[in-house]
């Protein structure tokens, strides 16, 4: 029995978010998120691209071959990460110069091929794009939250309007140019995963290895 559509779109917000739980996707939260703008604009991208590669892959599910189903999965997001790419660069060109390859790297993801593999695959359309849907906003919502942090404290400002008034313009903030490397995201990615498996520690792997008990606390 499938559960609830409801249930479906709001589990992988949180509970099962793709970034936090399942540390899918990493690879964008970390390059695209120097700003807000741009944290958008790959969150929008990926979102589209997952729901309609769900959707059509859901709607031809009983007529692909086992034996090449991959490839047809690859196929259809690929045709459709082209087709997103070419319209970012026809009207929003100087984001997807800064988005670089990374727009076109959503045709490898792991969170869009898992998700048409694991589910679109195997059940009907409505159920596969609430699936994507939910998975997509998951996605972007750590998207959202760590370029606005990075925006605001590596440069003073969010989507280019000014937020805390910078020494150049005459304040008191100096922007912390840390915020806008790389490993920067990589730490507040990891305090992302650190606070939810703090307040859901169910979410926490069990340990790999169990130490044995001290001799001396068995006496």
């Amino acid at each position: 029995m499938r559960p609830p559509l409801r249930q479906t779109f709001l589990t992988p917000l949180i509970h099962e978010n793709p970034v936090t739980l399942q540390i899918l996707g990493i690879c964008s939260a970390l390059a695209v998120t120097t700003s807000l703008d741009t944290a958008l604009t790959m969150s929008v991208s990926l979102t589209v691209v997952l729901v309609l590669s769900a959707a059509a892959i859901s709607l031809i599910r009983q007529h692909i071959p086992v034996s090449i189903r991959l490839i047809v999965q690859i196929l259809i997001v690929a045709s459709l990460v082209i087709v997103i790419d070419q319209v970012l660069q026809a009207y929003l060109f100087d984001i997807s110069q800064r988005l670089s390859v990374f727009v076109s790297l959503i045709t490898t993801n792991c969170l869009v091929l898992g998700r048409t593999e694991s589910f679109a695959r195997s059940n009907p359309v409505l159920p596969s794009v609430v699936d994507a849907a939910g998975n997509g906003f998951g996605y972007s919502l750590i998207l959202v939250v760590i370029g606005s942090i990075r925006e605001i404290f590596g440069k003073g400002s969010l989507m280019g309007w000014p937020v805390l008034p910078t020494v150049e313009t005459g304040g008191w903030y100096t922007p912390l140019n840390l915020m806008l490397l790389a490993p920067s995201a990589f730490f507040l990615l990891g305090l992302a995963v650190w606070a939810i498996r703090t307040i859901l520690p169910e979410q926490a792997e069990p340990l790999s290895h169990q130490p044995p008990d001290h001799p001396e606390a068995a006496e």
